[in-house]
């Protein structure tokens, strides 16, 4: 089930456009997005790389750039400890790469997500001090490895953190919260409480370019140099799902100009692999096929090997190692579908169906991929869904959750039976005895409160327009509005009573099709379906008119350019 709503958000459009040289249609979406001032709407549509915040605003930075500048000098070697995923894969290369540029001796570890786990661990911690670093420098992890800095301390090192997650807490007995933070030598979050950075929403790559900005800017190397990184900081914004507001809408429509043409090898090679050569690339490729390449190697093999991509300088190397990355995906694609079926199947054939909360217990499917396949079951049954699978030390997981089910919260009510969790209000990872898992999925139901009506999609339709409104401008200020992702969500076009006509299927699957959509005032446009052309024309049959939801594109065609609309949900 569906709901459809319309965004009703109200300016005076007219005037905005007037004042912006927008269409009022381009107007309404912005101010559907919450930008209200112009100051605001100004920085939306023209944001520049001189606008994103000072490095001098993080907490802690230039306590951070002292220690990194005095281990400089003296030549103390520093280990960066980075995460597995895309966001803590960038973040490591972008440290890499800055400190090498400013004259230290450093090198790399990463977790490996099986046998370490997230994040700063005992072992990489001894594996640092018997390599002889003298200093450990974290990115996109740290902020909750206490005991683990702790004693990396007692061995007599420096440690430096830069992260973004949350900062661990506990809730009292008087209800008030008690926080905790590792005993580092210098700790930059934008989200510790007394850090007077303005947009706590940045990503542990994000964090370590603004490290590396402010060393920089000590060292008197040129601002134009940080430049080199920005593709790497936009691409672990989009792949760690940050929200597209605020300064990291300039630095993802900044770093996604640069990828266009990038000069990093291992980049230019997994651009080539993946076919998207001489095609314009937007955050969509970044998160659904550049990213998950690079992610890949994290969940199957170690997230070394795409370190080793974008630290390729040899053309031929670059393309093997992005082969390898690709081929790597391409079984993790395979293995996540056979994980969704089994899935399916035992949510439609067992009592599961009834639940309102999914606890689906796949023993063999391999853990990293429990959160992509929870993802899945989340979205066709619209609701909060676990997948568990079996590990060498009891049963692990991870969830996915919806808008009104707060999934961290509703884990804290439920931890007698966990042995691990952590997460956020919209997902979550854990870790039980396989004994609690039944009495963990009743427990979740038990007090789960969600309403029928929490459980329906909704679509927010942003503006309710006709297509013969449409017009080749329009659509091409609509990219004024890009790059579209969590925060910055693409807009919803609707249109009410479309007969549909000349329908012919393409494709070799038959997953397109091509069509006339015509309204009551006799307007008739291209329309165009990507899906089951069969069952979608099955299903048109069975009525003469249909409410549409559209997005209009260009399509050009042996140099003519004509408009098309793109149907996207038809009731």
């Amino acid at each position: 089930m569906e709901k459809w709503v319309v965004s009703a958000k109200r300016a005076d459009f007219e005037q905005l456009a007037n004042k912006f040289g927008i269409d009022p249609v381009i107007a309404r979406l912005i101010r559907n997005r919450d930008q209200i001032t112009d100051r605001e709407i100004d920085r939306y549509l023209h944001g520049k790389l001189t606008e994103l915040h000072s490095w001098k605003l993080l907490k802690d930075m230039d306590r951070l750039l002292d220690i990194l500048e005095e281990k400089i000098r003296e030549q103390k070697k520093i280990r960066i400890i980075g995460d597995y995923d895309i966001d803590g894969v960038c973040s490591t290369y972008i440290l890499l790469q800055g400190l090498k540029r400013a004259g230290a001796v450093a090198d790399v570890d990463i977790p490996d997500r099986m046998k370490d786990g997230y994040g700063i661990s005992f072992e990489l911690i001894n594996l640092a001090k018997e390599a002889g670093a003298d200093t450990i420098i974290t990115c996109d992890n740290g902020i909750s490895a206490i005991e683990q800095i702790a004693y990396a301390k007692e061995l007599g090192m420096t440690v430096l953190v830069t992260d973004h997650h949350e900062i661990p807490y506990e809730e009292q007995a008087d209800g008030s919260i008690r926080t905790f933070l590792p005993k580092a030598d210098a700790i930059v979050n934008p989200k510790q409480e007394d850090c007077p950075y303005p947009f706590k929403g940045i990503c542990g790559g994000m964090v370590a370019f603004k490290v590396i900005c402010g060393l920089y800017d000590r060292l008197g190397i040129s601002v134009k140099e940080t430049e080199k990184l920005l593709p790497f900081a936009a691409i672990a914004t989009v792949g760690d799902v940050m929200d597209l507001t605020d300064e990291n809408r300039i630095l993802v429509r900044e770093g996604l100009r640069r990828l266009q043409n990038p000069e990093n090898e291992g980049l230019k090679a997994l651009i080539r692999v993946n076919n998207l050569e001489n095609r314009e690339i937007t955050a969509y490729h970044i998160g659904f096929v550049i990213g998950p390449c690079m992610n890949a190697s994290g969940r199957l093999s170690t997230a070394k090997r795409a370190l080793r991509l974008l630290l390729s300088e040899d053309t031929g190397e670059a393309a093997v190692l992005a082969e390898d990355l690709k081929a790597l995906n391409d079984s993790r694609k395979d293995m996540t579908a056979k994980g969704v079926e089994q899935a399916v199947e035992q949510v439609e054939h067992t009592e599961l169906l009834q639940d309102r909360v999914l606890v689906i217990y796949l023993p063999d499917c391999h853990e990293s991929l429990a959160g992509i396949i929870a993802g899945r079951i989340r979205e066709r049954y619209t609701r909060p869904a676990f997948v568990l699978t079996k590990g060498t030390e009891g049963v692990k997981g991870s969830g996915r959750s919806i808008e009104a089910y707060h999934m961290f919260q509703e884990l804290v009510k439920c931890k007698d039976l966990l042995t691990k969790f952590g997460g956020h209000p919209m997902a979550a990872g854990l870790s039980l005895p396989e004994e609690n898992v039944e009495l963990f999925r009743k427990k979740l139901n038990e007090n789960c409160t969600l309403t029928p009506e929490d459980m329906v999609e909704k679509i927010v339709i942003d503006v309710p327009m006709p297509m013969s409104y449409v017009t080749i401008p329009l659509v091409r200020q609509l990219s004024q509005l890009e790059p579209f992702g969590k925060g910055n969500t693409k807009p919803v076009f609707a249109q009410k009573k479309i007969r549909f006509a000349d329908c012919r299927i393409f494709g070799k699957n038959r997953n397109v099709v091509k069509m006339q959509g015509k309204d009551e005032a006799g307007f008739s446009a291209d329309c165009i379906w990507f899906g089951d052309g069969d069952a979608f024309l099955e299903k048109i049959r069975e009525k003469e008119y249909w409410d549409v939801i559209y997005y209009p594109s260009i399509n050009a065609f042996r140099g003519r350019e004509s408009l098309e609309m793109v149907i996207q949900n038809i009731r």
